[in-house]
Protein backbone atom coordinates (compact mmCIF):
# COMPACT_ATOMS: atom_id res chain seq x y z
CA UNK A 1 0.00 0.00 0.00
CA UNK A 2 1.60 3.48 -0.87
CA UNK A 3 1.97 6.27 1.26
CA UNK A 4 -1.54 7.59 -0.47
CA UNK A 5 -3.18 4.84 0.33
CA UNK A 6 -1.66 4.94 4.04
CA UNK A 7 -2.93 8.80 4.47
CA UNK A 8 -6.85 8.05 2.61
CA UNK A 9 -6.47 4.57 4.81
CA UNK A 10 -5.92 6.95 8.19
CA UNK A 11 -8.33 10.06 7.03
CA UNK A 12 -11.09 7.17 6.78
CA UNK A 13 -10.23 5.65 10.02
CA UNK A 14 -10.18 9.21 11.99
CA UNK A 15 -13.23 10.15 9.84
CA UNK A 16 -15.50 7.01 11.04
CA UNK A 17 -13.98 8.04 14.56
CA UNK A 18 -15.60 11.14 14.49
CA UNK A 19 -18.70 10.16 12.81
CA UNK A 20 -18.86 7.78 16.00
CA UNK A 21 -18.12 10.50 18.45
CA UNK A 22 -20.84 12.70 16.85
CA UNK A 23 -23.10 9.96 16.90
CA UNK A 24 -22.21 9.38 20.66
CA UNK A 25 -22.60 13.14 22.00
CA UNK A 26 -25.92 13.24 19.67
CA UNK A 27 -27.13 10.06 21.21
CA UNK A 28 -26.08 11.97 25.10
CA UNK A 29 -27.66 14.62 24.19
CA UNK A 30 -30.67 13.53 23.34
CA UNK A 31 -31.18 11.48 26.93
CA UNK A 32 -30.67 14.53 28.28
CA UNK A 33 -33.46 16.33 26.40
CA UNK A 34 -35.46 13.17 26.95
CA UNK A 35 -34.59 13.22 30.52
CA UNK A 36 -35.93 16.78 31.02
CA UNK A 37 -38.97 16.27 29.35
CA UNK A 38 -39.74 13.60 31.68
CA UNK A 39 -38.63 15.55 34.79
CA UNK A 40 -41.31 18.14 33.46
CA UNK A 41 -38.97 20.17 31.44
CA UNK A 42 -35.70 21.02 34.25
CA UNK A 43 -33.52 17.26 33.71
CA UNK A 44 -33.28 17.39 37.73
CA UNK A 45 -33.96 14.14 39.70
CA UNK A 46 -35.38 14.45 43.35
CA UNK A 47 -33.33 12.70 45.99
CA UNK A 48 -36.76 11.94 47.75
CA UNK A 49 -40.56 12.69 46.10
CA UNK A 50 -43.25 12.16 48.98
CA UNK A 51 -47.33 11.88 47.40
CA UNK A 52 -49.80 13.53 49.99
CA UNK A 53 -49.47 16.16 52.18
CA UNK A 54 -51.27 14.82 55.09
CA UNK A 55 -49.45 14.08 58.43
CA UNK A 56 -47.41 10.93 57.33
CA UNK A 57 -46.43 12.75 53.75
CA UNK A 58 -45.77 15.82 55.87
CA UNK A 59 -43.47 14.15 58.41
CA UNK A 60 -41.97 12.08 55.86
CA UNK A 61 -40.96 15.25 53.82
CA UNK A 62 -39.76 16.95 57.03
CA UNK A 63 -37.47 13.96 58.01
CA UNK A 64 -36.02 13.83 54.55
CA UNK A 65 -35.15 17.67 54.16
CA UNK A 66 -33.73 17.64 57.85
CA UNK A 67 -31.70 15.12 56.74
CA UNK A 68 -30.42 17.63 53.82
CA UNK A 69 -31.81 16.00 51.19
CA UNK A 70 -33.73 17.25 48.13
CA UNK A 71 -37.38 17.14 48.23
CA UNK A 72 -40.49 17.13 46.91
CA UNK A 73 -44.13 16.74 48.13
CA UNK A 74 -47.14 16.58 46.38
CA UNK A 75 -50.36 17.48 46.96
CA UNK A 76 -54.16 16.61 45.10
CA UNK A 77 -55.95 19.23 47.53
CA UNK A 78 -54.87 23.06 48.20
CA UNK A 79 -53.97 23.33 51.20
CA UNK A 80 -55.59 24.14 53.94
CA UNK A 81 -58.79 21.10 52.84
CA UNK A 82 -61.40 19.55 55.15
CA UNK A 83 -60.32 15.70 56.19
CA UNK A 84 -63.24 13.31 57.87
CA UNK A 85 -61.07 12.92 61.18
CA UNK A 86 -62.29 13.37 65.18
CA UNK A 87 -59.03 15.17 65.38
CA UNK A 88 -57.74 13.48 68.65
CA UNK A 89 -54.35 14.06 69.34
CA UNK A 90 -53.03 11.61 71.93
CA UNK A 91 -49.85 10.69 73.67
CA UNK A 92 -48.08 9.25 70.97
CA UNK A 93 -48.96 11.62 68.45
CA UNK A 94 -47.70 14.58 70.36
CA UNK A 95 -44.64 12.83 70.84
CA UNK A 96 -44.14 12.08 67.24
CA UNK A 97 -44.40 16.23 66.11
CA UNK A 98 -41.63 18.23 64.90
CA UNK A 99 -39.60 19.71 67.53
CA UNK A 100 -40.77 22.92 68.81
CA UNK A 101 -44.30 22.02 66.54
CA UNK A 102 -47.57 24.26 68.17
CA UNK A 103 -50.56 22.46 68.47
CA UNK A 104 -53.35 24.63 67.37
CA UNK A 105 -55.36 23.03 70.16
CA UNK A 106 -59.25 23.65 70.01
CA UNK A 107 -59.63 22.26 73.61
CA UNK A 108 -57.69 20.19 75.82
CA UNK A 109 -59.92 17.12 77.13
CA UNK A 110 -59.68 15.99 81.41
CA UNK A 111 -62.91 14.39 81.49
CA UNK A 112 -64.66 11.10 79.27
CA UNK A 113 -67.92 10.06 79.55
CA UNK A 114 -69.00 6.72 77.85
CA UNK A 115 -72.25 5.24 77.28
CA UNK A 116 -73.85 1.77 75.66
CA UNK A 117 -76.00 3.17 73.06
CA UNK A 118 -77.61 5.65 75.16
CA UNK A 119 -77.53 3.88 77.94
CA UNK A 120 -75.31 3.28 81.32
CA UNK A 121 -74.18 6.45 80.84
CA UNK A 122 -71.20 7.33 83.48
CA UNK A 123 -68.19 9.96 83.25
CA UNK A 124 -64.60 9.58 84.49
CA UNK A 125 -62.37 12.51 85.11
CA UNK A 126 -58.56 13.56 85.10
CA UNK A 127 -56.66 16.43 87.27
CA UNK A 128 -54.17 15.66 84.31
CA UNK A 129 -55.07 16.56 80.42
CA UNK A 130 -55.99 13.27 78.71
CA UNK A 131 -55.23 14.35 75.00
CA UNK A 132 -56.02 17.27 72.68
CA UNK A 133 -58.31 18.08 70.06
CA UNK A 134 -57.41 20.04 66.57
CA UNK A 135 -59.01 20.82 63.66
CA UNK A 136 -57.50 18.83 60.45
CA UNK A 137 -57.25 21.57 58.49
CA UNK A 138 -55.47 24.09 60.67
CA UNK A 139 -53.30 21.05 61.85
CA UNK A 140 -52.03 19.43 58.57
CA UNK A 141 -51.22 22.79 56.57
CA UNK A 142 -49.73 23.60 60.23
CA UNK A 143 -47.04 20.23 59.57
CA UNK A 144 -46.55 21.09 55.70
CA UNK A 145 -45.55 24.75 56.42
CA UNK A 146 -42.61 23.22 59.28
CA UNK A 147 -41.69 20.74 55.99
CA UNK A 148 -41.17 23.77 53.51
CA UNK A 149 -39.21 25.35 55.98
CA UNK A 150 -36.99 22.65 56.97
CA UNK A 151 -36.61 22.54 53.16
CA UNK A 152 -38.62 20.50 51.24
CA UNK A 153 -40.51 21.62 48.07
CA UNK A 154 -44.11 21.51 48.01
CA UNK A 155 -46.71 21.66 44.94
CA UNK A 156 -50.51 21.92 45.88
CA UNK A 157 -53.21 20.80 43.20
CA UNK A 158 -50.82 18.21 41.44
CA UNK A 159 -52.46 14.76 41.44
CA UNK A 160 -50.65 11.65 40.55
CA UNK A 161 -51.48 9.09 38.15
CA UNK A 162 -49.08 6.20 38.99
CA UNK A 163 -45.66 5.96 39.93
CA UNK A 164 -43.09 3.31 37.33
CA UNK A 165 -39.83 1.96 38.49
CA UNK A 166 -39.42 0.01 34.69
CA UNK A 167 -40.05 1.23 31.05
CA UNK A 168 -39.37 4.26 28.77
CA UNK A 169 -40.02 6.45 31.10
CA UNK A 170 -36.93 5.25 33.96
CA UNK A 171 -34.20 6.46 32.47
CA UNK A 172 -32.17 4.14 34.96
CA UNK A 173 -32.45 1.83 37.88
CA UNK A 174 -32.31 3.84 40.62
CA UNK A 175 -34.77 6.25 39.64
CA UNK A 176 -38.76 6.01 39.70
CA UNK A 177 -40.40 8.18 37.75
CA UNK A 178 -44.05 9.52 39.23
CA UNK A 179 -46.11 10.06 36.51
CA UNK A 180 -48.70 13.00 37.19
CA UNK A 181 -52.28 13.23 36.06
CA UNK A 182 -51.74 16.70 33.35
CA UNK A 183 -48.49 13.88 31.90
CA UNK A 184 -45.69 15.20 33.69
CA UNK A 185 -43.30 13.17 35.08
CA UNK A 186 -41.23 13.92 38.22
CA UNK A 187 -37.94 11.77 38.85
CA UNK A 188 -36.72 10.16 42.26
CA UNK A 189 -34.56 7.92 43.86
CA UNK A 190 -36.78 7.25 46.03
CA UNK A 191 -40.89 7.71 46.79
CA UNK A 192 -43.03 7.74 49.36
CA UNK A 193 -46.57 7.22 48.84
CA UNK A 194 -48.67 8.85 51.25
CA UNK A 195 -51.96 9.46 49.76
CA UNK A 196 -54.79 8.09 51.92
CA UNK A 197 -56.43 5.25 52.27
CA UNK A 198 -57.61 5.00 48.20
CA UNK A 199 -53.76 5.38 47.86
CA UNK A 200 -52.21 5.12 44.38
CA UNK A 201 -48.84 4.39 45.27
CA UNK A 202 -50.34 1.63 47.86
CA UNK A 203 -52.07 0.18 44.88
CA UNK A 204 -48.23 -0.18 43.27
CA UNK A 205 -46.56 -1.38 46.20
CA UNK A 206 -49.31 -4.36 46.44
CA UNK A 207 -50.87 -3.27 49.97
CA UNK A 208 -53.72 -5.62 51.25
CA UNK A 209 -56.62 -4.44 53.40
CA UNK A 210 -57.99 -6.56 56.20
CA UNK A 211 -59.99 -4.33 57.99
CA UNK A 212 -62.28 -1.58 55.89
CA UNK A 213 -64.67 0.56 58.58
CA UNK A 214 -67.07 3.38 57.14
CA UNK A 215 -66.49 6.33 59.50
CA UNK A 216 -69.31 9.10 59.09
CA UNK A 217 -68.88 12.53 60.92
CA UNK A 218 -70.99 16.10 61.41
CA UNK A 219 -69.10 19.84 62.34
CA UNK A 220 -72.31 20.82 64.22
CA UNK A 221 -71.88 24.45 65.43
CA UNK A 222 -73.75 25.26 68.26
CA UNK A 223 -74.51 27.92 70.51
CA UNK A 224 -72.21 29.40 73.61
CA UNK A 225 -74.69 27.63 76.60
CA UNK A 226 -74.01 24.12 74.53
CA UNK A 227 -70.33 24.72 74.09
CA UNK A 228 -69.80 25.25 77.29
CA UNK A 229 -71.46 22.45 78.44
CA UNK A 230 -68.96 20.09 76.68
CA UNK A 231 -65.94 22.03 76.97
CA UNK A 232 -62.82 19.62 78.06
CA UNK A 233 -65.58 16.78 78.18
CA UNK A 234 -66.12 14.18 75.23
CA UNK A 235 -68.18 11.18 75.12
CA UNK A 236 -67.66 7.86 73.76
CA UNK A 237 -70.77 5.87 72.82
CA UNK A 238 -70.17 2.11 71.99
CA UNK A 239 -72.86 1.60 69.34
CA UNK A 240 -75.44 -0.78 68.35
CA UNK A 241 -73.95 -2.91 65.61
CA UNK A 242 -70.32 -5.35 66.45
CA UNK A 243 -67.41 -2.81 66.22
CA UNK A 244 -69.17 0.54 66.30
CA UNK A 245 -68.67 3.60 68.57
CA UNK A 246 -69.98 7.16 68.10
CA UNK A 247 -67.74 10.13 69.73
CA UNK A 248 -68.55 13.73 70.45
CA UNK A 249 -65.19 15.95 70.76
CA UNK A 250 -66.06 20.10 71.31
CA UNK A 251 -63.86 22.57 69.13
CA UNK A 252 -64.94 25.80 70.32
CA UNK A 253 -68.14 26.89 69.09
CA UNK A 254 -68.19 23.38 67.01
CA UNK A 255 -68.90 19.83 67.99
CA UNK A 256 -67.14 17.03 65.75
CA UNK A 257 -70.23 14.29 66.36
CA UNK A 258 -68.99 10.67 63.97
CA UNK A 259 -69.94 7.20 64.00
CA UNK A 260 -67.65 4.00 62.68
CA UNK A 261 -69.02 0.82 61.58
CA UNK A 262 -67.65 -2.17 59.46
CA UNK A 263 -68.21 -1.29 56.18
CA UNK A 264 -71.38 -2.51 54.77
CA UNK A 265 -73.67 -1.79 56.92
CA UNK A 266 -74.03 2.18 55.22
CA UNK A 267 -77.83 2.17 56.26
CA UNK A 268 -77.14 1.06 59.41
CA UNK A 269 -74.22 3.61 60.57
CA UNK A 270 -76.43 6.54 58.84
CA UNK A 271 -79.53 5.43 60.87
CA UNK A 272 -77.11 5.30 64.00
CA UNK A 273 -75.63 8.77 63.60
CA UNK A 274 -78.74 10.17 62.65
CA UNK A 275 -80.12 8.36 66.05
CA UNK A 276 -76.90 9.71 68.09
CA UNK A 277 -77.13 13.39 67.12
CA UNK A 278 -80.91 13.64 67.99
CA UNK A 279 -80.10 11.81 71.34
CA UNK A 280 -77.77 14.35 72.32
CA UNK A 281 -80.57 16.78 71.10
CA UNK A 282 -78.35 18.03 68.54
CA UNK A 283 -81.17 17.09 65.49
CA UNK A 284 -81.73 20.76 65.41
CA UNK A 285 -78.49 22.41 64.73
CA UNK A 286 -77.67 22.17 60.82
CA UNK A 287 -74.21 20.88 60.51
CA UNK A 288 -71.28 23.40 58.65
CA UNK A 289 -70.12 20.08 57.27
CA UNK A 290 -71.07 16.04 57.02
CA UNK A 291 -68.66 13.85 54.97
CA UNK A 292 -67.64 9.85 55.11
CA UNK A 293 -64.53 8.22 54.85
CA UNK A 294 -63.43 4.79 54.78
CA UNK A 295 -60.61 3.49 56.70
CA UNK A 296 -58.42 0.83 55.97
CA UNK A 297 -56.15 -1.78 57.58
CA UNK A 298 -53.58 -3.53 56.52
CA UNK A 299 -53.08 -7.31 56.72
CA UNK A 300 -50.14 -8.66 58.69
CA UNK A 301 -48.24 -9.44 55.48
CA UNK A 302 -49.06 -6.74 53.48
CA UNK A 303 -46.20 -5.13 51.94
CA UNK A 304 -44.84 -1.82 52.66
CA UNK A 305 -41.95 -1.20 49.92
CA UNK A 306 -41.88 -1.94 46.10
CA UNK A 307 -38.27 -1.27 45.02
CA UNK A 308 -37.67 2.14 45.93
CA UNK A 309 -40.99 2.79 46.47
CA UNK A 310 -42.27 2.89 50.25
CA UNK A 311 -45.85 4.12 52.06
CA UNK A 312 -46.90 4.98 55.13
CA UNK A 313 -49.84 6.15 56.97
CA UNK A 314 -53.42 5.40 55.37
CA UNK A 315 -51.55 3.88 52.43
CA UNK A 316 -49.91 1.25 54.38
CA UNK A 317 -52.80 0.25 55.94
CA UNK A 318 -51.98 1.69 59.66
CA UNK A 319 -53.99 2.78 62.34
CA UNK A 320 -55.09 1.02 65.57
CA UNK A 321 -57.97 -1.73 64.37
CA UNK A 322 -60.25 -1.23 67.58
CA UNK A 323 -60.16 2.88 67.78
CA UNK A 324 -59.35 3.70 64.26
CA UNK A 325 -56.83 5.64 65.44
CA UNK A 326 -54.56 6.49 62.90
CA UNK A 327 -52.86 10.32 62.93
CA UNK A 328 -50.20 8.80 65.68
CA UNK A 329 -49.54 5.65 63.45
CA UNK A 330 -49.07 8.66 60.37
CA UNK A 331 -46.79 10.68 61.89
CA UNK A 332 -44.87 7.66 63.37
CA UNK A 333 -44.66 5.79 59.91
CA UNK A 334 -44.22 8.77 58.21
CA UNK A 335 -41.26 10.07 59.96
CA UNK A 336 -39.95 6.10 60.09
CA UNK A 337 -40.56 6.57 55.75
CA UNK A 338 -38.41 9.66 55.28
CA UNK A 339 -35.56 8.35 57.31
CA UNK A 340 -35.57 4.91 55.39
CA UNK A 341 -36.13 6.66 51.62
CA UNK A 342 -33.07 9.04 52.17
CA UNK A 343 -31.34 5.66 52.71
CA UNK A 344 -32.95 4.38 49.56
CA UNK A 345 -31.81 7.24 47.49
CA UNK A 346 -28.58 7.12 48.22
CA UNK A 347 -28.32 3.23 47.46
CA UNK A 348 -26.55 2.11 44.63
CA UNK A 349 -28.26 -1.04 43.33
CA UNK A 350 -31.61 -2.61 43.64
CA UNK A 351 -29.71 -5.26 46.51
CA UNK A 352 -28.87 -2.24 49.01
CA UNK A 353 -32.33 0.19 47.80
CA UNK A 354 -34.26 -3.70 49.09
CA UNK A 355 -32.11 -3.97 51.99
CA UNK A 356 -32.92 -0.31 53.50
CA UNK A 357 -36.84 -0.84 52.41
CA UNK A 358 -36.38 -4.07 54.44
CA UNK A 359 -35.15 -2.01 57.58
CA UNK A 360 -38.10 0.04 56.89
CA UNK A 361 -40.93 -2.82 57.44
CA UNK A 362 -38.66 -4.36 60.18
CA UNK A 363 -39.28 -1.30 62.22
CA UNK A 364 -42.62 -0.41 61.31
CA UNK A 365 -43.59 -3.95 62.35
CA UNK A 366 -41.08 -3.73 65.19
CA UNK A 367 -43.27 -0.96 66.90
CA UNK A 368 -46.73 -0.29 65.07
CA UNK A 369 -47.45 -3.72 64.14
CA UNK A 370 -46.94 -5.09 67.23
CA UNK A 371 -49.67 -2.65 68.95
CA UNK A 372 -51.76 -3.26 65.56
CA UNK A 373 -51.75 -7.41 66.74
CA UNK A 374 -53.31 -6.17 70.32
CA UNK A 375 -55.37 -3.95 68.69
CA UNK A 376 -57.20 -6.41 66.31
CA UNK A 377 -57.06 -8.75 69.34
CA UNK A 378 -59.18 -5.81 71.41
CA UNK A 379 -61.53 -4.98 68.55
CA UNK A 380 -62.55 -9.05 68.56
CA UNK A 381 -63.50 -9.00 72.61
CA UNK A 382 -65.09 -5.64 71.79
CA UNK A 383 -67.13 -7.28 68.93
CA UNK A 384 -68.62 -9.73 70.82
CA UNK A 385 -68.55 -8.19 74.60
CA UNK A 386 -68.56 -4.31 74.80
CA UNK A 387 -70.64 -5.08 77.84
CA UNK A 388 -66.96 -6.37 79.07
CA UNK A 389 -65.36 -3.09 77.83
CA UNK A 390 -67.53 -0.86 79.38
CA UNK A 391 -67.91 -2.06 82.56
CA UNK A 392 -63.98 -2.36 82.89
CA UNK A 393 -63.17 1.35 82.10
CA UNK A 394 -66.06 2.65 84.00
CA UNK A 395 -66.28 0.54 86.95
CA UNK A 396 -62.92 -0.38 87.55
CA UNK A 397 -60.33 1.89 88.61
CA UNK A 398 -57.19 0.46 87.20
CA UNK A 399 -58.81 -0.21 83.67
CA UNK A 400 -59.46 3.75 83.74
CA UNK A 401 -56.26 4.36 84.52
CA UNK A 402 -54.29 2.21 81.74
CA UNK A 403 -57.56 4.08 79.66
CA UNK A 404 -55.66 7.14 81.18
CA UNK A 405 -51.88 6.44 80.56
CA UNK A 406 -52.79 5.07 76.77
CA UNK A 407 -54.13 8.31 76.30
CA UNK A 408 -51.52 10.45 77.55
CA UNK A 409 -48.41 8.46 76.03
CA UNK A 410 -46.62 7.26 79.10
CA UNK A 411 -47.76 3.67 78.00
CA UNK A 412 -49.18 2.08 74.92
CA UNK A 413 -51.75 -0.80 74.16
CA UNK A 414 -49.01 -3.61 73.19
CA UNK A 415 -46.98 -2.44 76.28
CA UNK A 416 -49.54 -2.40 79.24
CA UNK A 417 -50.65 -6.23 78.08
CA UNK A 418 -47.28 -6.77 78.04
CA UNK A 419 -45.89 -5.71 81.45
CA UNK A 420 -49.31 -5.94 83.05
CA UNK A 421 -49.92 -9.03 84.48
CA UNK A 422 -53.31 -8.75 85.26
CA UNK A 423 -54.13 -6.61 81.48
CA UNK A 424 -52.08 -9.78 79.79
CA UNK A 425 -54.18 -12.57 81.65
CA UNK A 426 -57.49 -10.40 80.99
CA UNK A 427 -56.83 -10.53 77.33
CA UNK A 428 -55.95 -14.30 77.39
CA UNK A 429 -59.33 -15.23 79.06
CA UNK A 430 -61.02 -13.03 77.14
CA UNK A 431 -58.93 -14.96 73.45
CA UNK A 432 -59.52 -18.34 75.31
CA UNK A 433 -63.59 -17.90 75.36
CA UNK A 434 -63.73 -16.70 71.96
CA UNK A 435 -61.60 -19.34 70.76
CA UNK A 436 -64.24 -21.59 72.78
CA UNK A 437 -67.19 -19.85 70.44
CA UNK A 438 -65.19 -19.86 67.17
CA UNK A 439 -64.55 -16.38 66.56
CA UNK A 440 -61.04 -16.28 67.84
Amino acid sequence: MSSDDDVHGASAGQAAQADEEAAGAMAEEMAEEMAGEWAGGTGEVWDVVVVGAGPAGASAAYAAATAGRRVLLLEKAELPRYKTCGGGIIGPSRDALPPGFVLPLKDRIHAVTFSMNGKLTRTRRSKQMLFGLINRPEFDAGLVAVAEKAGATVRTGTAVARVEQHGAAVPDRRTVAVVLADGETVLARAVVGADGSASRIGAHVGVEMEQVDLGLEAEIPVPETVAEDWKGRVLIDWGPLPGSYGWVFPKGDTLTVGVISAKGEGAATKRYLDDFIARLGLAGFEPAVSSGHLTRCRKPDSPLSRGRVLVAGDAAGLLEPWTREGISFALRSGRLAGEWAVKISEAADAVDARRQALNYAFAVKAGLGVEMGVGQRMLTVFEARPGFLHAAITGFRPAWLAFARITRGSTTLADLVRTHPLARKALHVVDNLQGRSGRG
